[in-house]
């Protein structure tokens, strides 16, 4: 079978998309895989690292801005977008795909366009609780719309009824042994890991409100703090240090940029701080795992307050808006939780009611249907 995977942007878009075709050539190592991407963004870095081969199409977004600035961008989308059309033409042709799946991102919109033109099954994924323009606008066209979450659909006309497939959780994660990533990270039975970070650039209202935390709870007992800064964020340890907040070897708080070993110290922790990106929740929803959320709001259509809340709505987060977020009101909720062992109980139950442990083989099973 030949498959042609369309993704961009973000590693939001992207990395589901791999991870999906990493599953079909395990299943199928006679499949053939294209990926299509934007020119010039990390997907064409992150693809060929997996392993697979990707063309490219030059892509930019419309400009929300009203100025005149706004306008010549969107003009030169336009145009842009009429070339990226025919490439994609291009692009389909030489590969002859049996389907083409999009998994988000602007290029997904006149690749798929194009391959519904010309014939060829196609199918979309929205990682989001409310979906991007180019996946709203796609829906109405593709054979198969596939959802993270069933709120999606409210905000989409599809031309198929919709699948609730949920998102890819990574399978180390989800096969992962709690006893064995505590015992791994030497954590005692009686000590609370809370686990922090902002994303793999680093969020500074995160940073900053997490250090502030640190410095309320650096002598509290039986809590352990995990917290990654992001690229951006190595100041948060010359922050630390001003502050006179011991961290690193012998104390109760660790520092890293990023936490490569996610497999290890998601299942081990007990309380997780993050923003609300569809991955993210994926992860904790797998594994049970209470949260504290905090959405960026810098995102398209707001849409980590609507992943957030498909959570929260049901108790199973803790929602913290960026507006409202201090290192206070952080100490505040995490000694709550600390402190009242049920309600942390019923976070993590809630969190995991309704987690889509079988994603990957549901969207292979979808796609290799078609």
């Amino acid at each position: 079978m030949r498959i042609m995977f369309v993704a961009g942007g973000t590693g939001g878009h992207i990395n589901p998309a791999v991870a999906v075709a990493n599953e079909i050539r395990r299943l199928d190592p006679a499949s053939e895989i294209l990926f299509v991407g934007t020119e010039g963004r990390m997907e064409t870095q992150i693809v060929p690292k997996a392993g697979f081969n990707i063309k490219t199409v030059k892509m930019n977004g419309l400009s929300r801005k009203l100025s005149v600035s706004g306008i010549i961008e969107n003009v030169k989308t336009v145009l842009l977008t009429l070339k990226a059309s025919r490439t994609s033409k291009e692009i389909i042709k030489e590969f002859n795909p049996d389907v083409v799946v999009g998994f988000g991102g602007y290029v997904t919109g006149p690749v798929l366009n194009t391959a519904v033109k010309m014939g060829i099954k196609t199918a979309i994924h929205e990682q989001n609780a409310f979906p991007g323009v180019a996946n709203k606008a796609l829906a109405k066209k593709v054979d198969k719309v596939m959802l993270t979450s069933p709120q999606a659909e409210k905000h989409m006309t599809c031309k198929n009824p919709p699948v609730v497939t949920g998102l890819p959780v990574r399978r180390e994660i989800v096969t992962a042994d709690r006893d064995f990533a505590r015992a791994s990270l030497n954590l005692k039975n009686n000590e609370m890991l809370v686990l922090s970070m902002g994303g793999s650039l680093g969020a500074d209202a995160i940073n900053n409100a997490v250090v502030e935390m640190l410095d309320m709870l650096k002598n509290e007992e039986n809590i352990r703090f995990l917290h990654a800064t992001g690229k951006y964020g190595k100041w948060v340890q010359d922050k630390l240090n001003e502050k006179g907040i011991p961290y690193g070897d012998g104390t109760n708080i660790e520092i890293r940029e990023y936490i490569d070993n996610m497999n290890i110290c998601l299942p081990a922790c007990d309380l997780v701080i993050s923003r609300a990106g569809a991955s993210s929740i994926s992860e904790i929803q797998a594994l049970s795992k209470p949260s504290i959320l905090i959405p960026s709001p810098n995102v398209a259509e707001n849409h980590q307050f609507h992943n957030a809340m498909t959570l929260a709505e049901h108790d199973g987060a803790v929602l913290i808006e960026e507006k409202d977020l201090s290192g206070k009101a952080l100490a505040e909720k995490v000694l709550e939780l600390k402190n009242d062992k049920q309600k942390l109980r019923d976070i993590s139950v809630n969190a995991g009611k309704n987690a889509k442990t079988d994603a990957l083989s549901e969207i292979c099973r979808i796609i290799t249907n078609l």
